[in-house]
């Protein structure tokens, strides 16, 4: 498996809003960059599959490995490699520690890594600072 990025935030909004976020799909490209857009085929759970169109790239369809309390991490497949985005959310003296680790694994990683990695390592900071901005004007709204 080859890291590709790491980003880390604190946040004072509660945990179960970025799962809320998360879980609501339709609404990644106000906080992601890079995506145009994204769709769940069901339920925000376990196993769970679904789609997302990467701006300038073609569709790329993923699956929810893991959802528990404290991680989210959903796997798209490529032509010989995985992409693995794990975020994980952790309370720390009474603050949210949200962080994101994008991973390509399989036997093409390297040249995957070679094609995305730049833009990935780019923009997965951005893109959590954007994401804990827009839970927290949300929670202040409400």
């Amino acid at each position: 498996m080859t890291q590709i990025a790491t980003a880390h935030a604190t946040s004072t909004a509660a945990p179960a809003a970025f799962f809320a976020r998360w879980a609501d799909m339709a609404t990644w490209h106000e906080w992601n960059s890079d995506t145009e857009w994204a769709r769940l085929d069901g339920p925000f759970e376990q196993g769970a599959t679904g789609t997302l169109k990467p701006k300038g790239g073609p569709k790329v369809r993923f699956v929810v490995t893991e959802l528990t309390d404290t991680a989210f991490v959903d796997v798209s497949r490529m032509p010989g490699a995985r992409i693995v985005f794990d975020h994980r959310i952790h309370v720390v003296a009474g603050r949210t520690e949200v962080s994101v680790t994008v991973s390509i694994e399989g036997p093409l990683r390297r040249l995957w890594t070679m094609i995305l990695g730049a833009d990935l390592a780019e923009s997965v900071q951005p893109d959590l600072d954007a994401l804990v901005a827009t839970v927290e004007s949300a929670e202040v709204r409400a």
